[in-house]
């Protein structure tokens, strides 16, 4: 994507996924039960970094995206600035948060949410970002996230063939959207190429503007997660079916993960 087109996809960021917040309270609980401050690998816009800071709760965001990082610095400064809140560039891969080091560069609680760490498109890069993770947790810290349980059907799309996604109305602005996703899945890699087209919607209803994302996201199956995280010298204390703490079984759409370091 051309850096134009990510500013702009940047811009609308939160109002595209104004529908996702149900996530939101489990984060900020979890950041108030940790020992220690916080740090959220692929942070955006801020969309959960912020509330955790508004709790009180000292918390440093890094993101891969200088576009995003922008329109959270915005949000800040309208709030009148966070002391407590520190926004960095940088890779989850081989990430530093140099000068933004809380208790000797450790931290109580690391966090990935939204699907994050889907992002990461190989087992080299996974195992990387696990790595760099259980060098920053302080003794007793733990690292949460979320992904998405693999969808057979999403991976047998014909990838020539958009299909309707969701109709989005940002409960703040009133924008109005059409999403449209195109995803062509390589069995091999478990990578999914997604094209998601958003068409804004004006007054009327009829289509203003459209833009579009590609991106990619690597499914990861419940127990080739679980071997992850204990190969890489973690252990697996939750898996959630969802943000209410429910179990998770074979109905579960999503898969929250609690773990921490191998004492």
């Amino acid at each position: 994507m051309e850096s134009s087109q990510y500013d702009a996809w940047a811009a609308i960021y939160d109002s595209v996924y104004s529908y996702v917040r149900e996530d939101i309270p489990f984060y900020v609980d979890e950041a108030k039960a940790a020992n220690g401050p916080v740090l959220e690998l692929g942070c955006g816009t801020g969309r959960v970094t912020i509330p955790i800071a508004k709790a009180g709760l000292h918390i440093v965001g890094l993101d891969f995206s200088q576009a995003m990082l922008d329109v959270a610095r915005k949000k800040v400064t309208a709030l009148g600035g966070l002391d407590n809140l520190a926004l960095v560039y940088g890779d989850m891969t081989d990430f530093s948060v140099g000068e933004m080091d809380e208790v000797d560069g450790k931290f109580g609680l690391v966090i990935i949410p939204f699907r994050g760490f889907q992002s990461l498109l190989s087992v080299e890069d996974e195992i990387k970002t696990l790595a760099n993770i259980k060098r920053r947790l302080a003794p007793g810290g733990r690292l949460v996230f979320n992904i998405f349980v693999p969808d057979v059907q999403m991976m047998a799309q014909d990838s020539d063939v958009p299909y309707h996604f969701r109709d989005v109305i940002d409960p703040d602005t009133g924008a109005r959207y059409v999403l449209w996703n195109q995803t062509e899945y390589d069995c091999y890699s478990q990578v999914m190429n997604i094209r998601t087209t958003v068409e804004e919607l004006n007054e009327s209803g009829t289509v203003a503007r459209k833009l579009y994302r590609d991106f990619q996201l690597r499914n990861i199956f419940r127990w080739e997660m679980h071997h992850l995280l204990v190969s890489c010298g973690f252990q697996v204390e939750e898996v959630f079916g969802d943000f209410s703490g429910s179990d998770f079984d074979e109905t579960s759409a999503e898969m929250v993960w609690v773990a921490s370091p191998v004492k």
